[in-house]
């Protein structure tokens, strides 16, 4: 008799395997969910390390160009060399090359997000120095936020403050990238 009791309590139930299945595939789901929602927390702070790094180039580029140039200038005296097309002049500087204009406004074709960073000017030669050929209207950066999106203001001491700042829609968020220059004006 005790060998018959024994055989029986060998093995599980069909309750308790159903019960260690549902347990398994929770643990399972729940994993899969972190696992992704790590990915997309991942891909987000890849996009905003490319966006910060974006921002900079932009803030180097304007830091190049006051190198290389005499000094701002007033649109109303030295005109920009491209149409502005309704955008703010945010920046104008006049260099030997022909004058160089931020702008700042809507893009001229759909493919850029939101407000765009214009510069309107000279491009540059290989070796860093301004070409003498025609101005050239180029988007530098997209995405700028609608009151402030960039900022040039002047300081003590002939330092110019730049300051950009993005935003852009992501998962129903709005993010921001705020780097700051100081840079001396030439």
């Amino acid at each position: 008799m005790t060998h018959k009791c024994l055989a029986q309590s060998q093995g599980f139930s069909l309750v308790e395997l159903l019960l260690a299945l549902v347990i398994g595939c929770g643990l399972t789901g729940g994993l899969l969910q972190a696992m992704l929602a790590e990915g997309s927390n991942g891909q987000r702070l890849g996009r905003l390390l490319r966006e910060r790094v974006v921002a900079r180039r932009t803030l180097e580029l304007v830091r190049g160009d006051l190198l290389q140039a005499q000094g701002q200038a007033d649109p109303a005296v030295l005109p920009p060399a491209c149409n502005l097309a309704g955008r703010t002049v945010v920046l104008h500087l006049a260099t030997a090359a022909g004058p160089i204009t931020y702008s700042l406004g809507k893009p001229a074709e759909p493919i850029w997000r939101g407000r765009v960073l214009m510069r309107c000017g000279p491009a540059y030669g290989l070796h860093g120095e301004l070409g003498s050929g025609a101005a050239q209207n180029r988007v530098v950066l997209d995405a700028l936020a609608n009151s402030d999106g960039f900022r040039a203001e002047p300081g003590a001491d002939g330092v110019l403050q730049l300051q950009v700042q993005q935003s852009w829609a992501d998962g129903g968020q709005l993010r921001s990238v705020l780097p700051v220059a100081l840079l001396r004006g030439a």
